[in-house]
């Protein structure tokens, strides 16, 4: 096997890193049919446009997945979404619909982190729960490689896309990644444009909400099953 060439990063087989993985994910490692590579990284540089930049890997061939969570008749389910970094997932037009939902959101990042078994900002489509669908653009499919979380944020993992789209769970979506409007110009106040960044990609929460937050995360609270406890 020949490691792949991706940015200034050293790749090496997952499996001679497990201290770099997630333990959901060292576990499912398995199911890949077909090798994984592992990086280490600066944990303090996981999110994707920090990583990008300092380590020279095209937004292009960086995934982001994110956590979705789906309501409808008062129950909750949780899935996840595989989009390049450069789109972000439809999740409450295309996801909530292929998911019979009544609402589809970001799931809240404590319910991410505690369900996912992973750290935020390293949560990754390997190692997902067995009865969470896996939602994958065909853009991933595609890709050679896609550099993805590692389930910790001192990780990624350098799979191709096809291996995503065959695990399991997965099911390749058309239209689910949405192309990113783009970037402004620059203001004389704020300086150079920001780098562009995923919205699914915050330090804050787990990605943009629409609306008024109270009332979402109102309706969240309302919906979420007693075994994720209460405020």
């Amino acid at each position: 096997m020949t490691a792949p060439r991706l940015g200034s990063l050293t790749w090496l087989p997952a499996t001679e890193r497990p201290d770099l993985l997630g333990a959901p994910v060292a576990a499912a490692l398995s199911l890949l049919p077909g090798p994984a590579w592992v990086a280490e990284i600066d944990a303090d540089l996981a999110d994707t446009a920090a990583f990008c930049s300092a380590y020279d890997i095209p937004l292009e061939v960086s995934a982001n997945c994110v956590v979705v969570a789906a309501r409808r008749a008062g129950q909750t389910t949780l899935a996840a979404c595989v989009v390049l970094a450069t789109t972000r997932a439809d999740v409450n037009g295309l996801v909530r619909r292929h998911l019979g939902a009544r609402k589809a959101s970001f799931a809240p990042q404590d319910v991410a982190v505690a369900e996912s078994g992973m750290e935020f900002g390293g949560i990754t489509p390997v190692g997902l729960p067995a009865d969470w669908p896996v939602l994958v653009d065909p853009e991933v499919e595609a890709a050679d490689f896609v550099v993805i979380g590692s389930g910790t944020r001192g990780g990624k993992l350098a799979v191709a896309g096809s291996l995503l789209a065959a695990l399991p769970a997965a099911e390749v979506l058309d239209g689910l990644g949405q192309a990113l409007a783009p970037a402004g110009p620059p203001s004389s106040e704020t300086g150079p444009p920001r780098p562009m960044r995923a919205p699914d990609d915050s330090d804050v929460g787990w990605g943009e909400r629409p609306g008024d937050s109270a009332d979402d995360d109102r309706r969240y609270l309302e919906d979420r099953p007693p075994h994720w406890g209460s405020d």
